[in-house]
């Protein structure tokens, strides 16, 4: 069986996010969906709605399952037999880390291959912090964000009173 585990925080999903997992979904038999959890980093979407946010997202992918871990990304694919890590990138400057981070993996479990997918043109500048700061800020992000992801968004920043009236 070919196992991929994609991880990230995905605070919040995006839909370029969605599109890897659909894509790497088509690539692998299984693909884990991990979030990566740091309890020393303050993130937007506590753990526990991360993680049913991405349940709630590819429920229609019967060969993506969600899973959270803690520590290396190579140990945890060594413990559930994943034999590829799945990354997108979506510029040049998402090259230099991914690069450098999948040789470290490389020379840590020679076994675990990265997987690199180029990311869908549409989907190019999208990303959780920039999802974010126009949330914060009164913006209308619901076009980069399944829609659990930006309603999620909407009860924080609204109830936290965070949002401004201007739009970004």
């Amino acid at each position: 069986m070919r196992k991929a585990v994609y991880a990230g925080s995905f605070d919040p999903v995006t839909l370029g996010h969605l599109d890897v997992i659909r894509r790497g979904s088509t690539l692998f038999d299984e693909v884990v969906v991990a979030v990566g959890h740091n309890p020393r980093k303050a993130r937007a979407l506590p753990l526990e709605q991360r993680l049913a946010l991405l349940r709630e997202v590819t429920s229609g992918l019967p060969n993506v399952t969600v899973d959270s871990f803690e520590g290396l990304l190579v140990q945890y694919c060594q413990r559930i037999g994943a034999r590829a890590i799945l990354r997108g990138l979506r510029a040049v400057t998402d090259f230099e880390f991914e690069f450098q981070t999948g040789l470290a993996n490389m020379d840590m479990a020679p076994a675990v291959e990265t997987v690199f997918l180029l990311t869908d043109p549409k989907h190019i500048f999208i990303s959780s912090s920039l999802i974010k700061e126009i949330a914060q800020n009164g913006g209308d992000a619901g076009r980069y964000l399944p829609a659990p992801a930006w309603a999620a968004l909407q009860k924080l920043y609204i109830s936290s009173g965070a949002s401004h009236s201007g739009k970004a």
